[in-house]
């Protein structure tokens, strides 16, 4: 094979991955996301999540909130730093912004949604849960093991989380109506996916149009190729579309709204209504099936407007403006990372991957972390890179230490990290994100191997119970510093 030969491999193995993703994943998924992503900045008020980390907050109450407020806030991996360094400054404790630190980029709607559907809701699950549960077992060890220093910082930083900004009502319903939006489109059950009414369209050469894209894009499950169908090329339009409105409506939508506004917004529902329904070539036309996914989004489509109506015109703008923004900064870093998958697949020899990682033992799993430390992606980057590795033949078990240390253990959060707290406390929480990171892996692939799910829950509950002993010690500690230094002693 010459060498162009193998050039054009690799550009169609990058191009087809990159048409593969935008029609499968984008819409339904990424699209309801970046919105939901862009009413948690702008409508949530920031002081309604940090003022629960302040030291004058109770650990039972601090600890859960800093887990939670990467959700709330919708930070990923790039946006956890500079956050992480402001609530430090401002007077938060090191085991509170620790678990914040290393919870946030795991747990936001973006990664999550994108991780159940390219790698399954199983390992989506398992990422939130062991997330939560490993980032506050590490924010307790760092703040036993700091506690002087802590109580230091403490004395010198300002305690600003004492706002007691409250969220309105309306906000709470339209993030709910958001949320189920983002479910309804993704949620595999009858309900949804079931077929309610069909019909034959008279529509000539759909049959032939699909023979094309099946030769342009290549569909072969085991090397992880989804193909493109008529209706994702129809997609992809669509979306392009959405693209060209929406740089013309949105870029300046936080000084007004204009046509290309409204133009932009109208094409994103109607493309969520196309891309729920199931178009089917044949012979004589093409099929449509009407399922419980177009009811569903057509009537939360229908509530969301009616409760966007009682926000103010400025409320909506600065939505709109934060969705955007998480568009532009993360959209264009999507495009570049899965056409570089498709690319590296046709490098990559799926035996290299077996001996590695292909099957769940400790090695492998700190292969998968060390592949986090050195092979850094940008958040949702990383998810089409994971199913890559996947398809190669990675142990579900290390590819979960990956997803969780990659975020965490980069050498620019290193990096930054240690500018923050210092090397000391930097070095010590890296050895134990790579500790937690490949006992999560091991766990989740005990679990998908088919160990007992008795005997995890097991493992599960008492590491529960030694995290609510620490929990319990170090607030007593706390207040018998706090009392000691009350009375002078």
């Amino acid at each position: 094979m010459s060498i162009w030969a193998t050039l054009l491999g690799l550009l169609q193995g990058g191009l087809g991955s990159l048409a593969a993703y935008l029609a499968a994943h984008v819409l339904l998924c990424l699209l309801p996301a970046f919105f939901v992503a862009g009413a948690l900045t702008a409508l949530v008020p920031r002081e309604a999540v940090t003022r629960y980390l302040g030291r004058s907050a109770p650990k039972w109450v601090s600890y859960p909130a800093a887990a939670l407020g990467g959700f709330v806030l919708a930070v990923c991996s790039c946006t956890i730093m500079p956050l992480f360094a402001g609530i430090y400054k401002r007077g938060a404790g090191i085991g509170p912004a620790i678990t914040f630190l290393f919870v946030g980029p795991a747990i936001n709607i973006l990664a999550l949604s994108y991780t159940g559907v390219a790698l399954g809701m199983d390992i989506a699950l398992a990422r939130l849960l062991l997330s939560l549960l490993f980032g506050v077992g590490i924010g307790l060890i760092m703040a036993l093991l700091f506690s002087r220093q802590d109580r230091a910082h403490a004395a010198e930083a300002a305690d600003a989380f004492g706002s007691s900004a409250r969220l309105p009502g309306r906000t709470a319903l339209f993030l709910l109506l958001l949320l189920a939006l983002l479910l309804a489109g993704t949620l595999q059950i009858g309900l949804l996916s079931g077929p309610w009414a069909e019909a034959t369209l008279p529509v000539a050469g759909l049959e032939g149009l699909q023979r094309s894209l099946d030769l342009l894009v290549p569909h072969d499950v085991s090397l992880g190729q989804e193909g493109v169908s008529v209706q994702g090329a129809l997609l992809i339009g669509m979306l392009a579309l959405i693209g060209l409105s929406a740089w013309l409506g949105l870029s300046h939508v936080d000084e007004g709204a204009n046509r290309w506004t409204w133009a932009s917004l109208g094409l994103a529902a109607a493309t969520l209504l196309l891309a729920a329904i199931r178009l089917e070539p044949v012979a004589d036309g093409a099929r449509l099936v009407l399922t419980g996914r177009v009811a569903a989004v057509a009537g939360l489509m229908a509530a969301l407007w009616a409760v966007a109506r009682r926000f103010e015109p400025y409320e909506l703008q600065e939505w709109l403006w934060e969705t955007w923004r998480f568009v532009r900064q993360i959209f264009p870093l999507l495009i570049v990372g899965v056409f570089a998958v498709g690319v590296v697949r046709g490098l990559i020899r799926s035996e290299w991957i077996q001996a590695l990682a292909g099957r769940n033992t400790l090695l492998a799993n700190l292969v998968g972390v060390l592949f986090g430390v050195f092979m850094y992606f940008p958040t949702l980057v990383e998810v089409p890179i994971a199913n890559m590795f996947l398809g190669l033949g990675m142990h579900r078990g290390p590819l979960l230490a990956y997803l969780m240390s990659d975020p965490e253990l980069s050498l620019q959060s290193i990096l930054i990290t240690t500018s923050v707290i210092g090397k000391l406390r930097t070095w010590v929480y890296v050895g134990w994100v790579a500790l937690f990171s490949a006992l999560a892996g091991l766990l989740y692939g005990a679990w998908s191997d088919g160990a007992r799910g008795g005997l995890l829950l097991a493992y599960v509950a008492g590491a529960l119970t030694a995290l609510a002993l620490a929990l319990g010690l170090v607030n007593r500690r706390e207040r018998r510093a706090e009392r000691a230094a009350a009375t002078g002693e």
